[in-house]
């Protein structure tokens, strides 16, 4: 008994076992969780499957439908893309100027920085989604602002299909705290060496922006514009409490119209082909930003001194 106690003892004391066992609580969770789930989903997409029904085998009866029928499929798409591309954008350039501004250190920096965080981490929630749907209704909020200051607004900005979407991108602008603290925290690492040389030169501080601080947080800006891409494309609170696609599908974002096939049509399989259509298309978006960072992202070094 005591041999195989201290065998055991040795077994466990080796590194790698020790990585393994405290490794597999994780590994056991991603496969349960993740790998298991994808392969169901994966084999859903080739089936006409109800969630309270037998999946029934079709093929690409799924696809085919998709791409040749579905014409809300292409809606929300483009809907999505343009939501993406114009909302990510803007909440970069916000994100940066603010952090610009916070670079300077006073007293109370910690508790700006803290306040400029906070709707990224509420932002994504239900309550917040309500509260921005009251304020932008006809009675809301933003239309008694206009009024008071002369402005006879009764425009029911969620009703109308050209400005329902801009109050979900305002929304998503918003919430640029964590895009925010990364450029904070890549500003912080350019040597101000630099910086002094510049001033010797005879540059001003537009020069040095453009000619030293942009094209050493490129690295930052591929990094933010990469997961912030992603977040753009499978964003669903915000359309599914705000508005749910409408007016008119003008706000039908490609997650919610998903959810929709899955959980309020019961087409549950042709709900899993829409979701690998989309892991398709986010993986080629960002094989398309890997390849552009060889034109943009300054590679060099950029210590601080």
């Amino acid at each position: 008994m005591d041999k195989k106690w201290i065998k055991l003892k040795m077994a466990f004391s080796k590194n790698s076992t020790a990585g393994v066992v405290f490794a597999l609580p994780f590994i056991i969770g991603f496969f349960v969780f993740m790998v298991i789930p994808m392969g169901m989903s994966l084999y859903y997409s080739f089936c006409e499957f109800e969630i309270l029904g037998a999946p029934k085998f079709i093929g690409l009866g799924n696809y085919v439908k998709m791409f040749t029928e579905d014409e809300t499929f292409y809606k929300s798409i483009s809907v999505t893309f343009f939501y993406a591309l114009v909302s990510v954008p803007l909440r970069l350039v916000f994100a940066l100027i603010v952090a610009l501004i916070l670079k300077q250190t006073t007293k109370a920096t910690g508790i700006y920085r803290a306040a400029y965080y906070l709707p990224s981490i509420i932002g994504g929630s239900v309550a917040i989604s309500i509260l921005w749907k009251r304020l932008f209704a006809e009675d809301g909020t933003f239309n008694h602002l206009l009024q008071l200051i002369g402005v006879n607004s009764h425009f029911s900005w969620l009703g109308s299909k050209n400005t329902a979407i801009w109050v979900l991108i305002l929304l998503a602008v918003w919430q640029f705290g964590s895009s925010m603290l990364i450029f904070l925290s890549a500003l912080k690492q350019i040597s101000i060496s630099l910086y002094e040389a510049s001033r010797v030169d005879g540059a001003g501080k537009i020069n040095q922006f453009f000619w030293i601080t942009l094209p050493l947080l490129t690295p930052t800006i591929f990094f933010n514009l990469v997961m912030q891409m992603i977040n753009g494309f499978l964003a669903f609170t915000q359309c599914f409490i705000i508005t749910q696609g409408r007016p008119m599908s003008s706000t039908l974002f490609y997650s919610v119209y998903m959810y929709q096939q899955s959980f309020e049509f019961y087409n549950t399989g042709y709900g899993a082909a829409m979701a690998w259509v989309m892991l398709v298309i986010i993986a080629m978006i960002t094989v398309l930003l890997f390849w552009s960072k060889k034109f943009w992202v300054y590679e060099g070094g950029n210590e601080r001194s």
